[in-house]
C-alpha cells in the first residue's frame, strides 16, 4: 500500500457556505475512514483555506474517486484539488521504513 494526500483549495466563501454541506461532506470522510482508506482528515487552520487528506491506497483511483463524489467538491466549496502520492519512510505505518546504516528497525 502506498500513501496519498488530497490538497483541496478552498473557494471564497467556504467558511460561510460549508454549513449546509458540512454533514455529507463529513459522512462521506468517515465512510472512507472505515472503509480504510482514509487514514485522516481537516483543515489548515489560519486561515482555513486549504484541506489535507491522508489515504492509503494501491493507486490514487479510490482518492480521486473519493474527491470527485465529495459534497464540498460538486457544492462548489473546493475550488480546486489535487492528488500526490506521499513517499513514507519513518514512522510505523510508513509505506517504505528506511533506516539509517548499522540501524535496526
Amino acid at each position: 500500500m502506498k500513501h496519498y494526500l488530497l490538497f483541496y483549495s478552498f473557494a471564497d466563501g467556504y467558511l460561510e457556505r460549508r454549513t449546509a454541506f458540512r454533514d455529507a461532506h463529513l459522512r462521506h470522510a468517515w465512510e472512507a475512514q472505515t472503509r480504510g482508506t482514509l487514514l485522516l482528515a481537516g483543515a489548515v487552520a489560519d486561515p482555513v483555506d486549504t484541506g489535507l487528506l491522508l489515504f492509503e491506497a494501491d493507486s490514487p483511483a479510490p482518492v480521486e474517486a473519493f474527491a470527485r463524489a465529495d459534497p464540498y467538491v460538486a457544492n462548489g466549496l473546493v475550488a480546486s484539488w489535487r492528488v500526490r502520492e506521499w513517499l513514507t519512510v519513518v514512522g510505523a505505518s510508513a509505506a517504505s521504513p528506511l533506516h539509517p546504516a548499522g540501524a535496526a528497525p
